[in-house]
C-alpha cells in the first residue's frame, strides 16, 4: 500500500453525519460534485440501473449488512446504491487509496446515506483503520477487491467469520490469495470469484483495463504512445486488452509471457514475443499485466 506524504486522521477520530452514522471522507463539501459525477456514470450503466429498479421492488438483500472494500469511484458508487436499494445496509471503504474520488466518497455519505471510509492518498495506517471500521460493523456479506478485507476478517476479526455468509472477490490477485487460503484449509467462508466470470474477463479486464491503463500512463507522463516500444508482461485478458489498445495508438508492442500457449497466441495476434531480459533492452514503456 502506497504511503502518502499527507498525514490523515485515522478512523478512530471519524466524523458523524446528521443521521448519526460514522464516516471518514476528505470533505463533505464535495458531495454535490460527487452526486453529479455518480449520476453521469449511472447513465452509462443501463443494466445496473435496471437491476436497481428491480431490487427496489423485490428487496432481495433485506436484513443483510454488506461490507464493501472497493475502488470508491462513480461506477462502484452506483453498485453500492443498487445494493442499498435491494434492502441491504451498506458500509464501504476504499480498496485502493490512489483511485478514491473524494467527491464520490462525500456524495455516498451525504447524498445516499452510505457510511464510507475513503480518502484519496490515505496512508497505510488510515487504510487499515478504514478496513477495521467496516468489519467493526459486523457485515453478514463482504465484497472485496484484493482480499485485504477477507484477510483481516480471518486474522484480527476471526471471531466474526461465522457470522459472514459469503464474500465476493474482484481481482486475479485476490483470487490467488484466497485459493491459497482454501488449499491450506484456512478459508472459513465461501467466496464467489467474480474475476472468473466471462463478462468480467471481457468487459472489465480486457476492454476496461486495456483502455484505462493507457489512459493513466498518458495522463501521468504525457508520453507519446505512437512510435514507442510498449512491453506488456502477461497475455491474459488484461494483457490482451492493453496490447490491443497500445497497437491501436501506434505502438510497437512486445509481449512477454511464461505460458507457451498464451505466448503463441500473442504471436499469432501479430505481436513480437520475447523474454523479459531481451525486452528490457528495447522497451520504452513497461506494463505488468499479470497476477
Amino acid at each position: 500500500m502506497a504511503t502518502s506524504a499527507r498525514k490523515l486522521k485515522a478512523v478512530s477520530k471519524s466524523r458523524t453525519n446528521g443521521n448519526g452514522r460514522d464516516f471518514d471522507v476528505h470533505d463533505l463539501g464535495l458531495a454535490e460534485a460527487g452526486r453529479k459525477r455518480i449520476e453521469w456514470a449511472d447513465k452509462q450503466m443501463p443494466v445496473l440501473r435496471r437491476l436497481r429498479e428491480r431490487f427496489a421492488k423485490e428487496l432481495p438483500l433485506k436484513g443483510q449488512r454488506m461490507g464493501a472494500c472497493l475502488h470508491i469511484t462513480c461506477e462502484t458508487a452506483n453498485l453500492l446504491r443498487t445494493l442499498k436499494a435491494g434492502g441491504a445496509e451498506v458500509i464501504a471503504c476504499a480498496s485502493n487509496p490512489l483511485s478514491t474520488q473524494d467527491d464520490v466518497a462525500a456524495a455516498l455519505v451525504d447524498q445516499y446515506g452510505i457510511p464510507t471510509f475513503a480518502i484519496h492518498g490515505e496512508d497505510r495506517d488510515t487504510y487499515y483503520a478504514h478496513l477495521r471500521a467496516v468489519l467493526e460493523r459486523r457485515p453478514t456479506i463482504t465484497m472485496d477487491d484484493g482480499a485485504d478485507l477477507v484477510s483481516l476478517l480471518h486474522t484480527e476479526f476471526a471471531n466474526q467469520a461465522d457470522d459472514v455468509k459469503a464474500s465476493m472477490e474482484e481481482t486475479t490477485t485476490g483470487v490467488i490469495r484466497l485459493r491459497a487460503m482454501a488449499k491450506d484449509g484456512a478459508l472459513k467462508i465461501p467466496v464467489v470469484a467474480v474475476n472468473d466470470a466471462q463478462t468480467k474477463h471481457l468487459f472489465d479486464n480486457r476492454y476496461g483495463t486495456g483502455q484505462s491503463t493507457l489512459d493513466g500512463i498518458i495522463r501521468a507522463t504525457g508520453v507519446l504512445i505512437a512510435g514507442s516500444v510498449v512491453v506488456v508482461a502477461g497475455y491474459g485478458y488484461c494483457g490482451r486488452g492493453i496490447a490491443s489498445r497500445a497497437r491501436g495508438l501506434g505502438a510497437d508492442v512486445v509481449v512477454t509471457e511464461v505460458d507457451p500457449i498464451r505466448a503463441l497466441e500473442a504471436a499469432m495476434d501479430g505481436f513480437r514475443v520475447m523474454k523479459m531480459i531481451d525486452a528490457a533492452k528495447v522497451g520504452d514503456i513497461f506494463i505488468t499485466a499479470t497476477g
